[in-house]
């Protein structure tokens, strides 16, 4: 009879540990699923009724579970601003024609006030980035303004690693502020668009006025797309 109680009890300690296993893998691919997820459901949560009621249409990404994973764990260098369109590459005759390493952009509607734009170089940790080879605030051309963006829950207007974490929430009127060497250029936005990385249309130059544009990554937490924000200098 010892022999038999003994017997029995392994085996219900070994089925236990079994359900134990089989629960904790269950909820790790759970997770792992979840997480690949999370930026889509994100997109449907924070982006499409903010762009709803822009009378902005736009559809998730087309993009499968495979597409995703890859997106997730790929190695690029985000922070700095040269990677965020592959394909571009600014003319060498192009500088940004500035006599300051650094302006600042107020944007009201998104509680940023006086955030640094640096046009010297490229690090979206320590600041935005005027990208090289576009305009500058208050001269004819289009000046990009590079940002870093993260879940909009995780917002800080004062970390540069999640400042445009709010762009999407900007609406056609909505005012942007430039303080270039002491003089201030305002800015009204005119269009908001969202594209792929390969497409670097925002990047173009077009000298028929001065034009600011905000670049950053959308959906929340990928680098699936960029969200491009169009502004026009109003003349005073």
């Amino acid at each position: 009879m010892g022999k038999y109680y003994y017997k029995k009890n392994a085996q219900d300690n070994f089925k236990k540990y079994l359900r134990l296993t089989s629960g904790l893998l269950l909820l790790i691919g759970i997770s792992i699923i979840l997480y690949i997820l999370f930026p889509i459901i994100s997109w449907r949560i924070y982006f499409s009724p903010a762009f709803t009621s822009q009378d902005f249409t736009l559809s998730i990404p087309r993009a499968n579970i495979v597409d995703l994973a890859r997106n997730l764990i790929d190695p690029t260098d985000y922070t700095r601003a040269e990677n965020w369109f592959k394909n571009f590459k600014p003319a060498s005759n192009q500088k940004n024609q500035v006599d300051a390493s650094s302006y600042t952009i107020s944007i009201p509607t998104i509680k940023i006030t006086e955030a640094v734009v640096s046009t010297i170089d490229n690090d979206l940790a320590k600041h935005l980035v005027n990208y090289q080879g576009t305009g500058i605030p208050g001269r004819n051309g289009n000046a990009v303004i590079f940002g870093h963006s993260t879940l909009p829950q995780l917002f800080n207007p004062k970390d540069y690693k999640t400042i445009f974490a709010n762009v999407y929430k900007l609406k056609n009127g909505d005012m942007i502020y430039a303080t270039v060497t002491g003089v201030t250029y305002s800015y009204k936005i005119f269009k908001t668009i969202v594209v792929d990385p390969e497409n670097s249309s925002a990047l173009v130059q077009d000298y028929d006025n001065s034009y600011l544009t905000l670049v950053t990554c959308t959906p929340p937490g990928t680098t699936w797309k960029r969200l491009i924000v169009k502004a026009v200098l109003i003349k005073i």
